[in-house]
C-alpha cells in the first residue's frame, strides 16, 4: 500500500481543491489534516509520501500554537526529501521554515493577474514551455526567497510568485481554485475587495465574469506542476 499524500487544511474554506481531484483521478492516496478543526500536526513526515499545505487568511507571524510545529514538519521534511508543496499561506509556511521571511506585499492582489515564467531550466522544468499564464491571486503578503531556492515565477503585484528547491515546490498564487471555492472566497471576501484601493484587485464581478475561460487553463497549468511535484514522491 503506497503512502498517502498529507494534505493540511487551514480553512473551512481553502480545501484540496483541483489538487484533491489531480490525486484522486490518477490514484493517488491522500489523506486531509484538518488544522482548522483541531487536528495536531505529525511529530514526523515519514508516514507520507509528500506534505501539502494549503491556503488560509492568517499570517504565518501569528501567533498560533501549530505554525511552529509545521514549520518544524516542513524543515525535516525538505532534510529526508520528502516533498513540500505549499500553495498561498502554504507557501510562505515554507519560505519562513527555510529561512525566509514573511511581510507586506507593496500591493494586496485578488483576483485574476498574469504571471510570468523565466526562460531558467528550473523554471521550465516546472512550468514547460508557458512563458506566462492567468494565476488566481488572493493575498496581501509575501516571502522573501530562502537560502538555495530558484525562484521561478513572478507577477508585476508581487516579484515573488514561486520557488522552487529539488523536489519542493512553493506558489504564492492559487493554481488549486475551483469553482465552488471562487465563488465562496468571492461571497466571503467581497468586504476586502470592496474596501481595498489596490490596482491588483478586481471587482467580484470582473473575477466570476472571467472565471469561465480562466479557470480551465488554470487547470492546465496545475497539471503541470502537480504532475512534476508527484515524481518526488516517496514510494
Amino acid at each position: 500500500m503506497p503512502l498517502p499524500v498529507a494534505i493540511f487544511r487551514h480553512y473551512p474554506t481553502e480545501g484540496p481543491g483541483y489538487f484533491g481531484d489531480f490525486l484522486d483521478q490518477r490514484q493517488y492516496p491522500w489523506q486531509l489534516i484538518a488544522l482548522d478543526e483541531g487536528a495536531e500536526v505529525p511529530d514526523t513526515p515519514d508516514d507520507y509520501a509528500g506534505l501539502v499545505f494549503m491556503g488560509g487568511p492568517m499570517s504565518v507571524n501569528d501567533g498560533l500554537p501549530w505554525i511552529p510545529q509545521v514549520l518544524h514538519l516542513i524543515r525535516q521534511a525538505v532534510a529526508r526529501n520528502i516533498p513540500v508543496l505549499g500553495h498561498c499561506l502554504g507557501s510562505q509556511l515554507m519560505s519562513k521554515a527555510l529561512g525566509g521571511s514573511v511581510s507586506r506585499n507593496p500591493l494586496k492582489e485578488i483576483g485574476w493577474g498574469k504571471v510570468t515564467v523565466p526562460g531558467t531550466s528550473e523554471a521550465r522544468r516546472w512550468f514547460g514551455g508557458v512563458d506566462d499564464f492567468e494565476a488566481f491571486h488572493w493575498h496581501g503578503e509575501t516571502w522573501s526567497l530562502p537560502p538555495g531556492v530558484a525562484l521561478i515565477a513572478s507577477s508585476p503585484a508581487c516579484a515573488h510568485q514561486a520557488f522552487a528547491l529539488g523536489p519542493h515546490l512553493g506558489l504564492q498564487f492559487h493554481v488549486e481554485m475551483t469553482e465552488p471555492y471562487i465563488r465562496k472566497w468571492c461571497v466571503g471576501g467581497r468586504r476586502e475587495i470592496e474596501a481595498s484601493d489596490s490596482p491588483a484587485v478586481q471587482s467580484v464581478d470582473t473575477i466570476l465574469a472571467q472565471m469561465p475561460t480562466r479557470l480551465p487553463a488554470l487547470h492546465a497549468v496545475a497539471d503541470a506542476v502537480y504532475a512534476t511535484w508527484v515524481k518526488g514522491l516517496k514510494p
